[in-house]
């Protein structure tokens, strides 16, 4: 199932019955030139270096496919580099793929964001490649066609992911752990499903278990938190569970009933609100030290230390 090409404001050629003859090889014909350079973006193509002296053999339509891209809001160099199959693909197979999101409601503004998230998707193949991604959207997720941008605007590497591979695995993952509100999944939390299951998911939920939580108190947690499968082992547990272990002398029940804690930054948030709890004296739940105001926390530190006097 191919797309038809829909009329878009960003195709670099146009295609006609009768073309007319091609333009010098020295230089973008007089229609193309004028009509990029109404649009020309922040990095100004005319100094980017396939346009420099030291590159004379690089062709129009590379030189084409440059202008298209940039005209977009992508970053040709990084999109290049990230995608080698790029360098082959024609602008025509590029104004498909754009076409056919665009027929799923991504709006052009949308775009730059997801194309420089995902560069691989401008040689995509609609049929293989990003029809099954809108398939599971709507049948595995429930997410009505006028409301695709949402899910992938939220997370634009859905595009890109393969349904067998990753998409339909981390699903059905999440639906044993519990997960059941799909539309939290679709519209919130779609991160999760582009997550590796064997590679993330399990090793997280794996070492929240060995901070000392049952499975059940881990999978509970898990879920109140999803973004929790998200957090970094080395970079965010683990300093995070150490100063809460032992310079907080806090207890796992606190942690199981506020999964949250991870959430909040260590240097910004979690230390200088637990001297200031040490400092002052007051007794302060957790969810209540970290979730609280500046304003809120500042008057429940200033009670604690009306009390001392």
């Amino acid at each position: 199932m191919r797309a038809s090409p829909l009329h878009s404001p960003i195709r670099c050629s146009s295609t006609n019955p009768s073309p007319p003859p091609p333009p010098p090889p020295s230089s973008l014909s007089t229609s193309t030139t004028t009509q990029l350079a109404t649009k020309l973006p922040k990095s100004l193509l005319h100094k980017h270096p396939l346009y420099t002296p030291t590159h004379p053999h690089i062709s129009l339509q590379f030189k084409e496919k440059i202008l298209c891209l940039e005209i977009m809001g992508v970053d040709a160099s990084r999109a290049l580099a990230l995608n080698p199959s790029l360098r082959g693909a024609s602008l025509d197979s590029i104004h498909s793929v754009v076409s056919f999101l665009q027929s799923k409601g991504i709006h052009q503004k949308d775009l730059a964001r997801i194309f420089g998230m995902c560069p691989n998707l401008l040689t995509a193949d609609i049929e293989s490649d990003l029809c099954p991604v809108f398939g599971f959207l709507s049948r595995d997720l429930r997410v009505p066609d006028h409301d695709f941008r949402r899910p992938i605007n939220k997370c634009p590497r859905l595009l890109v992911s393969s349904v067998r591979d990753q998409l339909r695995p981390a699903l059905f993952y999440l639906q044993r752990l519990g997960f059941r509100d799909l539309h939290a999944l679709a519209y919130q939390d779609p991160i999760l499903l582009v997550s590796s299951v064997e590679n993330t998911l399990i090793p997280k939920l794996k070492h929240l278990e060995s901070l000392g939580f049952s499975r059940g108190e881990a999978v509970g947690m898990v879920r109140r938190c999803p973004a929790l499968f998200t957090f970094s082992i080395e970079n965010n547990f683990k300093p995070k569970f150490d100063y809460f272990s032992v310079e907080m002398g806090g207890r796992l029940e606190e942690l199981r009933d506020f999964p949250q804690y991870f959430a909040f930054s260590l240097e910004k948030r979690i230390k200088p609100r637990h001297m200031e709890v040490v400092k002052s004296g007051v007794r302060l739940a957790l969810p209540v030290m970290l979730k609280s105001t500046d304003e809120e926390f500042g008057e429940l530190i200033g009670r604690g230390l009306d009390g001392a006097g």
